[in-house]
């Protein structure tokens, strides 16, 4: 319990909670003045100031090495967090968009592909994309931090982040689109 309230207390850690609930604070004043508002130019503002979270994160995590601070596991977290930020912001407002307008402006229902069709893969293939992107944008974040601002001393830990977050694209290749796609060739091959 000790360890939790000390991480609770880690600024690093604090802005990582305050960006995710600021996402979802400004996704919902966003679609909020878009369809109940009816406020198109407000709302196309509130939902463009999301990716400014990330700005403020990638500063604030690159200002607390500059000051000195000994790199942590929470740094490498607050590059993975922007990575996944950057990568599956923009598909996350328009899942969020479609079900906000369905339910409140008489939108068409959302669609999910079912399970074992090839829009099923096809969506999995495009989120496991998002899942590189999100690696990529870590590690060119972790590598900056590396180069420019760590000491030889402190570019262990954050080296050790970027193979960790490969590990999780490799983890999500197998577990979402080759899954799926190998479920679905069993599934042909029995009809």
């Amino acid at each position: 319990m000790e360890n939790l309230v000390q991480l609770v207390r880690d600024p690093i850690v604090a802005l990582i909670v305050a960006c995710e609930i600021g996402l979802w604070v400004l996704l919902g004043l966003g679609l909020v003045t878009r369809y109940l508002l009816r406020l198109r130019t407000p709302s196309t503002l509130l939902l463009a100031a999301i990716p400014l979270l990330d700005v403020v994160l990638v500063v604030t995590v690159t200002l607390d090495l500059l000051r000195g601070a000994e790199p942590r596991s929470v740094h490498g977290l607050a590059a993975l967090y922007l990575g996944s930020s950057v990568a599956f912001g923009p598909s996350i407002v328009r899942w969020a968009d479609v079900r906000f307008a369905h339910r409140f402006a008489g939108g068409p229902p959302p669609v999910k592909p079912a399970k074992g069709t090839p829009e099923r893969v096809a969506a999995l293939w495009r989120e496991w994309n998002r899942v590189v992107v999100a690696a990529a944008i870590a590690s060119v974040v972790l590598g900056g931090l590396i180069l420019f601002v760590a000491t030889p001393e402190q570019s262990g830990l954050l080296s050790w982040w970027i193979g960790r977050a490969w590990a999780v694209v490799g983890i999500w290749l197998v577990a979402g689109p080759l899954w799926e796609s190998g479920s679905r060739a069993t599934t042909a091959g029995r009809g």
